[in-house]
């Protein structure tokens, strides 16, 4: 297995990527999922699909990753819009989850092993146990209204993932009120009691009808799924501080052990669009179906978020995407040429050890601008050697091996990649014997019944060729 490489948040430093003991070559992945009051935008999206690189790198690897991304259907948000629309709040939240598949699919992000949802009994179960923990270790304690919050004073490490000086951050905290009887500013919620903005929206608990704080939900989801330790958790860099902050906090403070809750944590920047910060009153807020009824691809939108590394602020711009279509353009064209070149050579010569540049570049950080400068030089040099009349049948199939694999980690491969049907491959073999006694009549005949099938058959020096029409 080759040394895989990434930028831990937690220590600002390029640590090598190791599984634990007895965990063979299994990683457990946690990636944050989309709150599910509006459709995702593609500011979200850049998150998943720099998640969803990661993933089939890693299983390129040879890793056999286990992710879970949990579904935000309950907070502030999304109460608020189930109840303008006059509806119960799973019936508000259903459509935008629907949506989200959707468009996953439509951006060909690998599905997770398990998406919780925090309205589930089951989550809903865990949040409360974690929090009854929570209260007996003295980490929590509960508010004149009710409320339970977690007591950051009795976790030392608070600030350690954002690398923020905790003092500094409570005294710049600007606090509405004191009303609710917290013990400190930075104390957050983990169990909100219930008022009447709520509605129909909560749950019984042994501290009273309410809802989970929006950090407890992903603690309980992710430590329930994946274990008290995880070995990656991702998410944009917005949300380092409070909530990944607020998620490491909860955890190690209700562990049982001492190991810590994440091993690894990955963050992406932010996303910008044509220069300027995406917002609905700016005029540059897109969902991924706002640029799909423009006319562009998921796939094109897929190449437009993932050509810049992960934590470097990626401008999102009509011309980016412009050039993302010029881009899949030349790689389609030269699949096809290399396809033709290959003919129906059965062997495959291995490519230029140079190519394995393409995923060396990836195990450094996910180092995209590297992996996609070996691709197009893998191109362009063999375009000229196709021209040339030098690359060989067996070289063509080689790099298209090549480019399968390089295909499972981008997902890039167009939507109607040609594989010659095996009837058409027992047509051309019979062709083939036909010639070789002579038997022209036959050849032709067999050939008009591959033209009926959809497919050409061209005749060279090197052999016959098919091409779809």
């Amino acid at each position: 297995m080759e040394t895989v490489q990434i930028l831990n948040t937690l220590s600002k430093k390029l640590e090598p990527l190791e599984t634990r003991e007895g965990e063979g070559k299994t990683l457990s992945l946690y990636t944050c999922g989309p709150t599910v009051y509006a459709y995702a935008h593609i500011g979200n999206f850049r998150a998943y699909v720099f998640e969803d690189l990661l993933q089939r790198h890693l299983q390129e690897r040879g890793f056999f990753v286990r992710r879970v991304m949990n579904l935000t259907d309950v907070d502030d948000k999304t109460i608020r819009g189930a109840h303008a629309a006059g509806i119960a709040l799973g019936e508000y939240t259903l459509p935008f989850k629907k949506a989200f598949f959707e468009d996953a699919k439509t951006l060909r992000l690998l599905p997770a092993d398990a998406y919780p949802a925090a309205t589930e009994p089951e989550q809903i179960a865990r949040m409360i146990a974690m929090i009854r923990t929570l209260l007996e270790k003295g980490h929590a304690y509960q508010a004149e209204d009710g409320s339970i919050y977690f007591r950051i004073a009795s976790f030392p490490g608070y600030g350690k993932l954002a690398h923020v000086d905790l003092e500094n951050q409570r005294s710049s905290q600007r606090v509405a009120s004191d009303e609710y009887g917290k013990e400190a500013v930075a104390d957050f919620a983990l169990w909100k009691t219930w008022v009447p903005e709520d509605g129909a929206v909560g749950w019984e608990s042994p501290w009273g009808k309410g809802r989970p704080g929006w950090h407890i939900e992903c603690s309980a989801m992710a430590t329930g799924l994946l274990g008290e330790t995880i070995d990656i958790h991702c998410g944009g860099v917005d949300n380092i501080f409070p909530h990944h902050e607020a998620e490491i906090a909860q955890c190690e403070c209700a562990s049982h052990g001492s190991s810590p809750f994440v091993r690894y944590w990955m963050h992406c920047a932010h996303l910008m669009v044509e220069g300027s910060k995406m917002a609905k009153s700016a005029g540059n807020f897109f969902t991924l179906r706002d640029l799909l009824d423009k006319g562009w691809t998921g796939r094109e939108v897929r190449y437009a978020l993932i050509s810049v590394h992960y934590r470097g602020a990626l401008n999102f711009t009509m011309d980016g995407l412009g050039a993302a279509r010029v881009a899949l353009g030349r790689l389609d064209a030269w699949r096809k040429r290399l396809i033709e070149t290959a003919g129906l050579d059965n062997t495959a010569e291995s490519p230029d050890p140079s190519t394995e540049g393409f995923f060396a570049a990836l195990d450094d950080d996910l180092n995209i601008s590297s992996a996609l400068a070996v691709l197009f030089e893998t191109l362009r040099e063999s375009n000229r050697r196709m021209d040339e009349g030098a690359l060989t049948p067996s070289q063509a199939h080689g790099l298209l091996n090549w480019l399968v694999r390089v295909d499972g980690v981008l997902a890039l491969e167009p939507e109607d990649i040609t594989t010659i049907p095996s009837e058409v491959e027992e047509l051309l073999a019979a062709r083939t014997a036909a010639r070789d006694a002579k038997e022209w009549q036959k050849s032709d005949e067999i050939r008009d019944k591959i033209t009926g099938l959809g497919w050409t058959v061209k005749d060279t020096k090197k052999g016959q060729k098919v091409i779809r029409d």
